[in-house]
């Protein structure tokens, strides 16, 4: 048996998140040993339980990849015995987490003074969209509006590439992962002080945050930085893919790309492309030549030219070659889980790799309310209470 503690046994977690950005926090603290108890809606539950359809229902591998290590109380909170339950759950834990729209919490009689009322010590966290005050905190926080609102939807390689979204929730995770980080430093602080406190955290920060250079650049320079629109960076087709270049971090990458793409001369050597200025002034130009090589040979054959030359590159890959990368293997990246229904499930590990204490699965993502009975019994309530919460609906 596994008797290694995990750095966050013991940490209870009341987790009123949904959809992809709150649950992928909470899912991070369950693999390193937090008890996550999952307060979800009766009958439906988390919407990421059904935001795509699948024949498998409400558990399906959209909800399995961030509820992992969970257990699930299906409670109508809009009952006053469903309020005191999860008065009940605060009283003993440590952390509370949403991710509801501003204000939401505060109105259904969870926000943080009405939670710190019962538990002085907890911590309160709270991922919105934009955010509690401000003209945009009445709107509901997603992935994509966020990618609008905050620049990155505008910023692409070139003015003729098409506004595009981003196929990736790449909103949702990092404000999940900055959610993950206030939760950390806050029970650090209590650890330190004994005092709880609200943590939030809004995507549309997170977003803006990630732009830092390009922000800090625009703001006291007025110039852009865009990696994307680098005169030696770009992704080309081959004859049976594509392949990423990236022509920078070396003294002369315009050199080396023309000996790896067998040019034929060093175009660096040329007046009109000797500085980095006239390379971008002449990107365009540059952008045809190299894709006009590429062309020409398969990704395997322009992949050992261009690694010849110690020049950054990269096979352009679908999510079914990455999945299938030894370097994903070897990485542990991969997991499998035993399902009640579905036997062995495989969804991702976690990115986070710790020596003396790495993530575990303990538990596999739960059905909808399947801990109810266990979690309010571990808070004092005996079979009859138990009984009469379910007859009434309130527990389900």
């Amino acid at each position: 048996m596994n008797t290694r503690r995990l750095p966050l046994d013991g940490v209870v977690v009341v987790d009123f998140t949904q959809v992809y950005a709150g649950p992928s926090c909470t899912q991070m603290l369950g693999d390193f040993g937090a008890d996550v108890i999952k307060i979800e809606r009766p009958g439906t539950g988390d919407l990421s339980r059904t935001s795509f359809p699948d024949e498998a229902g409400l558990d399906n591998p959209v909800f399995w990849s961030i509820n992992r290590n969970k257990r699930s109380v299906s409670l109508d909170t809009r009952t006053e015995e469903g309020k005191q339950a999860v008065l009940d759950l605060v009283s003993r834990a440590d952390v509370v987490t949403s991710n509801f729209r501003a204000g939401v919490m505060d109105r259904i009689g969870f926000g943080y003074e009405a939670l710190r009322a019962v538990n002085p010590g907890v911590i309160w966290a709270s991922a919105t969209g934009f955010g509690e005050k401000g003209p945009y905190a009445h709107k509901g926080g997603q992935d994509i509006l966020t990618q609008a609102y905050t620049g990155v939807m505008w910023r692409r390689a070139s003015d003729d590439t098409p506004v595009s979204i981003y196929p990736t929730s790449l909103c949702d995770y990092t404000t999940g992962m900055h959610m993950v980080q206030g939760i950390l430093l806050a029970l650090l602080h209590r650890e330190r002080t004994g005092e709880g406190q609200k943590v939030e955290i809004a995507m549309y920060d997170s977003i803006l945050h990630m732009q830092m250079q390009e922000a800090a650049t625009r703001m006291n320079r007025d110039t852009e930085i865009n990696w994307a629109a680098m005169p030696l960076t770009g992704a080309y087709r081959t004859t049976d893919g594509a392949v990423v270049m990236v022509g920078a971090f070396k003294q002369n990458p315009l050199r080396d790309i023309c000996a790896a793409l067998e040019i034929g001369e060093d175009l660096s050597l040329r007046p009109e492309y000797t500085t980095p200025e006239g390379q971008q002034r002449h990107r365009p130009e540059l952008r045809r030549l190299f894709a006009e090589r590429f062309a020409t040979g398969t990704t395997a054959h322009w992949m050992k030219r261009l690694e010849a030359q110690d020049l950054l590159c990269a096979p352009v890959r679908t999510m079914e070659e990455a999945l299938r990368d030894e370097q994903t293997i070897v990485n542990g990246m991969i997991v499998e889980m035993e399902h009640p229904a579905e036997g062995s499930v495989r969804v991702l590990g976690n990115p986070v790799h710790l020596s003396a204490t790495p993530a575990e699965i303990r538990r596999v993502p739960p059905g909808l309310g399947e801990h109810g009975d266990e979690v309010l019994g571990e808070a004092g309530y005996d079979a009859a209470r138990l009984r009469a919460l379910r007859e009434a609906g309130v527990l389900r």
